[in-house]
């Protein structure tokens, strides 16, 4: 089984996530996108207007609303406090292992996006971590 057909073996409770909303402040996205029809975009300019900073990570665009992008997370020169994962499963591994390496406290996988091994080296590291939820869906149900 693939881990995007795969079930989170353990998830952030309901808690710990108006936790993390509450106390963050920087927000990595990666995988966003500048385009504006898509859920990256949509999220992260959510997420922007509810007053969170907002990092785009994609080494494939220069700037999206109104933020500088940077090509990973290892480029970002300022503390990220939750990485905001829009890639696919497969891509999340090594998305991890620089939310490790740079110190942020919390990788949060998107809607349909699980990877269960890299979500234990996050919790190994120390890190938080929600797998499958949207960020947009859960600070409105939180609020």
């Amino acid at each position: 089984m693939s881990d995007a057909c795969e079930m989170p073996l353990s998830n952030a409770t309901s808690e710990e996530i108006r936790a993390i909303l509450t106390e963050a402040k920087t927000i990595a996205v990666v995988g966003l996108s500048d385009k504006p029809d898509r859920d990256s975009y949509r999220v992260a300019e959510y997420l922007q207007r509810a007053g969170y900073r907002i990092i785009p990570v994609n080494p494939a665009i220069r700037e999206v609303l109104g933020e500088k992008a940077y090509a990973s997370l290892r480029d970002v020169p300022e503390k990220i406090d939750v990485v905001d994962i829009f890639r696919r499963p497969d891509a999340v591994p090594p998305i991890v292992a620089d939310a490790i390496a740079i110190g942020a406290k919390v990788v949060w996988m998107q809607d349909g996006i699980v990877h269960n091994q890299a979500a234990d080296a996050a919790r190994a590291a120390g890190l938080q971590v929600v797998m499958s939820k949207c960020i947009l869906r859960e600070h409105l149900r939180l609020r």
